[in-house]
């Protein structure tokens, strides 16, 4: 099965949060570092709805997991 490829643009516009690139990265800027011991959907930057699709898609290796990753890097400084 070929996986969709998304981008972090794409996954913040999914959030349901502001997707511009100076966005992102403000956004990772006021709430990095995330603690390691506080899983990414878990964070208490989401709504119950933004936590609640990045578990499922992680949960799921869904399509959009490897962006979700990708932020779950950024938000710890990786």
């Amino acid at each position: 099965m070929e996986k969709s490829t998304h981008s972090m643009k794409d996954l913040f516009a999914q959030l349901g949060l502001p997707n511009g690139d100076e966005d992102i990265a403000a956004f990772i800027k006021a709430h990095s570092p995330l603690p390691e011991f506080i899983k990414l959907p878990d964070a208490p930057c989401w709504t119950t709805a933004q936590g609640a699709f990045l578990r499922e898609e992680l949960a799921e290796d869904a399509d959009w997991a490897e962006v979700v990753d990708q932020l779950n890097a950024a938000l710890r400084g990786r």
